[in-house]
């Protein structure tokens, strides 16, 4: 079997699928793909390449994938029989990753059989494990691929009063097994609902927190004889919340906290220093005002730095020159999709870090915030996150400035599969197009 991946190009604005604006001039790259052979070598000639890496930028570059994997970056590149894409100077970037979104366990937000995130009629649960509803077959997954989005960490984003469950690193290629890592950390909600029924205050909140915490630590000091008789049982919280908070207890995986107030974030953070644990802050709309003590413990901040109209009185201090100011600390800044739509939005990761340079932050640092920072942040550096030799082949060229809103694609590879160019919301665009047609497309008739 074999078939045509056309990388054509597309500007998706709101939900809909529409043309790029008229006067811009896009590159076409035909690859065809033998689906019955093992992936063809490609050799990406004279891309503007960022590697955010070792080797920074090279103006005039090659990049040489085979077997999945990156073999090569470097200049006059060859390979007998590969496949050669003439980039003509357009910039060259790992894909990009998207932190925080429940992309992969959510479809449409108001059709509950579709929604697997945790909500807050769930069970207040660390033990709730994303990579047990991570669907492959996901028409959000296209939709974020094809604007350059290659990896997720998939994780709940609404969920009971404390604990939302254990997170998942995934890829967005082809293939059923998306899953790259399981058990990527443990989500905590320290932000309270709100509302005048509010029921979860933060001494609740604190509370709940704590005590599960050293339910964990006990029942991991003790494991081996739990069940024998006569071992201790004390513990009020669930078994299974208290084998998932073994990696975080034992440090070896993050803590991700949801915190926006700055005096949540230095509780936090000071909770975490005492029990040397690995902490990660997700939301941080006022995390740039500890910005020096966040870097002085390496704590990461994941955040959607398009935020400054306050939602709560929790984020009053919200500013679009958040990520700057916390980058310009020393903090590793991460971005999260538009939190209000964070499945269905991943593909406008690009806006979110190219405001931010609009609003202070340097630009490759804002590129590294959603390539190589959160590799970094969730453990996958060593197969992600920057252009080098032996990591994966997550590879996109692009036909313009990658943080500008009207650039997009022009190729996508995942681990070295190029990527077909079409979503269920372009298939609908081209199914619509010609207005003029009399007879209805043959699904209507």
């Amino acid at each position: 079997m074999r078939y045509v991946i056309a990388a054509s190009v597309f500007a998706l604005v709101g939900s809909a699928a529409v043309a790029q604006p008229a006067g811009k001039q896009h590159m076409m790259y035909e690859i065809v793909v033998d689906a019955n052979a093992s992936q063809p070598t490609v050799l990406v000639k004279h891309g503007h390449v960022y590697t955010v890496g070792a080797a920074g930028t090279l103006a005039d570059g090659d990049v040489l994938i085979g077997g999945g994997k990156i073999l090569q970056v470097g200049a006059n590149l060859s390979f007998p029989g590969a496949k050669i894409i003439d980039a003509h100077g357009k910039p060259v970037t790992p894909g990009l990753m998207v932190s925080w979104t429940p992309l992969g366990i959510t479809e449409v937000d108001l059709v509950a059989e579709t929604n697997d995130e945790a909500s807050n009629q769930a069970q207040d649960s660390a033990a709730f494990d994303v990579a047990d509803a991570i669907n492959p077959s996901s028409t959000l997954i296209p939709v974020a691929r094809i604007r350059g989005v290659t990896r997720s960490l998939t994780a709940p984003v609404d969920c009971g009063s404390t604990f939302c469950g254990t997170a998942a690193v995934m890829h967005l290629g082809l293939g059923p097994d998306l899953i790259v890592k399981r058990q990527a950390g443990v989500l905590v909600e320290l932000e309270p609902t709100g509302g005048a029924g509010q029921k979860n205050a933060r001494p609740d909140i604190w509370s709940k927190f704590r005590e599960t915490m050293d339910d964990a630590r006990e029942y991991w000091a003790q494991r081996g004889g739990y069940h024998r008789p006569g071992g201790s049982r004390d513990q009020r919280s669930a078994r299974i919340d208290l084998d998932a908070l073994g990696p975080v207890i034992q440090g070896r995986e993050p803590l991700m906290v949801h915190a926006e107030r700055v005096s949540t974030i230095r509780q936090v953070l000071q909770y975490a220093q005492a029990n040397k644990l690995k902490l990660v802050i997700v939301g941080g709309g006022e995390a740039w005002e500890c910005a020096k003590e966040l870097a002085a413990a390496h704590v990461p901040v994941v955040i959607d730095n398009d935020i400054n109209l306050p939602a709560s009185f929790s984020d009053l201090g919200a500013t679009l020159k958040g990520a700057a100011r916390l980058d310009e600390a020393g903090v590793m800044v991460a971005f999260q999709p538009q939190n209000d739509g964070p499945a269905h939005y991943a593909r406008t990761i690009t806006q979110i870090a190219g405001n931010a340079v609009a609003n202070g932050m340097k630009w490759d640092h804002a590129l590294a915030a959603i390539t190589r920072n959160p590799a970094q942040i969730w453990g996958i550096a060593d197969s992600y996150g920057t252009l080098e030799p032996g990591k994966d082949a997550d590879v996109v060229i692009w036909d313009g400035d990658p943080l500008e809103v009207t650039s997009a694609p022009s190729a996508v590879f995942i681990k070295g599969d190029a990527i077909p160019m079409t979503s269920r919301q372009t298939e609908l665009r081209d199914r619509y197009r010609d207005l003029a047609k009399k007879i209805p497309p043959y699904g209507y008739r």
